[in-house]
């Protein structure tokens, strides 16, 4: 068997607060962070007021989340300030700190809480942003992920992602899962349990359905399940190996990779499983696209130049252009979502490493540190990458800003952790 081929086969074997189907799991991500970004913003976060009242503690959230993402020095505070309190911005500026973010908590009649913030520039001493959410106890976490998306949108103006979901395949014992998270490791969920593998899940860019390849019938075959609803369909059937769902920018089809007429070629289905076209038709393997950031193009990995690399033709199908040229083993592109940057995995030195391309000036920059690196997929702001990795011989996930200096390692206490995606910003 060819090493692509092995690729193709590995392809095919290897969002939401109130998800309805699925069930709570047993074990948590557990997150742990190294290095920071080239220019910290000092952020001082005062304790809300009345916080005790809720079930997690607001600022304890926004802290972590902040300190998580690498960009912003967190000056430490003892003081408690509403957003009506008198601010004054000499003393917050000679603590060192440039931002100072206030709050409070109150609770309602109803059992839901009332939780209102305020960023405040303590150079220019003028507030930046603020608002109120109304929240039932089970969504004071999203609450306090939204506040911080928030404060990194106004302090580094690029969208937060600490209120987004990702989802990974986790093994323990004989049990395959499908999980959902926060973006934090933290509200993990099971949308799937199966004794066979799952392998290769994409979020729906409305962040509401979950493609994937399950083995449950014995052989690959491509679903699309309704996080919500917990209704699952089969898409793609078909005889051999039915692999590497990617999702169109609208939602509507699914790029996929099959074998039904012999050598593995990239096909086109709809989300519901109907109006199959076939885009490529050679005599090499072609496997694992991906839809471009505006859906005009579809990138994929195939053997045609002699060893694995990866192409990009029209979504339509055509001519293929060759888009990577340093190493001889280049597969499982990601387009970032401006379009601007492919990550992929390179084995170099019989290293399996994550890199990136900047496709305008041909740059490339190798992110990750490890050496068994697979399946990466971009935070929907395009800031960071999460992948699969090993550590201790056992499946990790990892994340690196796309400029490689924050770096996250996110460990299960139990089992092998694999296959992330990250789900889209959520409306």
């Amino acid at each position: 068997m060819s090493t692509l081929k092995k690729i193709a086969v590995n392809a095919s074997l290897a969002a939401i607060a109130s998800l309805a189907v699925v069930a709570s799991a047993n074990a948590q991500l557990h997150v742990e962070v190294a290095g920071v970004g080239s220019n910290q913003i000092p952020i001082a976060i005062a304790g809300f007021t009345d916080e005790a009242l809720t079930p997690q503690q607001v600022t304890s959230i926004i802290r972590d989340d902040l300190n998580r993402s690498g960009y912003f020095k967190i000056i430490d505070t003892n003081v408690v300030l509403s957003e009506t309190a008198t601010v004054n911005f000499g003393d917050w500026k000679s603590k060192g700190a440039d931002a100072l973010v206030v709050g409070s908590v109150q609770s309602l009649a109803d059992g839901r809480f009332d939780v209102r913030y305020k960023l405040f520039d303590t150079v220019k001493t003028n507030a930046l942003s603020g608002f109120s959410v109304t929240a039932p106890p089970g969504n004071i976490r999203l609450t306090a992920h939204r506040i911080a998306d928030d404060i990194y949108e106004k302090l580094t103006g690029v969208r937060g992602v600490f209120s987004t979901r990702v989802a990974y395949v986790t093994k323990a014992g004989s049990e395959y899962r499908l999980e959902v998270a926060d973006a934090d490791g933290e509200g993990t969920k099971i949308a799937l349990r199966s004794p066979e593998p799952i392998i290769s899940p994409a979020w729906s860019p409305d962040g509401t359905k979950v493609a994937y390849v399950s083995f449950e019938k014995r052989k690959p075959v491509i679903l699309v399940q309704n996080l919500i609803t917990g209704e699952r369909t089969e898409v793609a059937n078909f005889k051999g190996n039915n692999s590497a769902p990617a999702w169109s920018h609208d939602g509507s089809k699914l790029a996929v990779a099959l074998s039904r007429d012999g050598q593995t070629q990239i096909f086109t289905v709809n989300a519901n499983g109907g109006n199959l076209q076939k885009l490529t038709s050679s005599s090499s393997i072609d496997t694992e696209p991906q839809f471009s950031a505006d859906g005009q193009s579809i990138y994929f990995l195939s053997d045609r130049s002699g060893g694995p690399q990866i192409y990009k033709m029209s979504a339509s199908g055509g001519d293929p252009k060759r888009v990577t040229f340093t190493g001889s083993y280049n597969i499982t592109p990601r387009i970032s979502p401006d379009g601007k940057t492919l990550a992929y995995i390179s084995r170099r030195d019989g290293k399996f490493q994550l890199y990136a391309l900047d496709l305008a000036t041909g740059q490339e920059l190798r992110l990750s540190d490890t050496t068994k690196d697979e399946s990466p997929s971009f935070s929907p702001n395009g800031r960071y990458i999460m992948y699969a990795t090993e550590s201790g011989r056992r499946g990790a996930l990892a994340v690196v800003s796309i400029d490689g200096k924050v770096k996250q390692k996110l460990t299960v206490q139990a089992g092998d952790i694999r296959e992330p995606t990250w789900g889209p910003f959520m409306k």
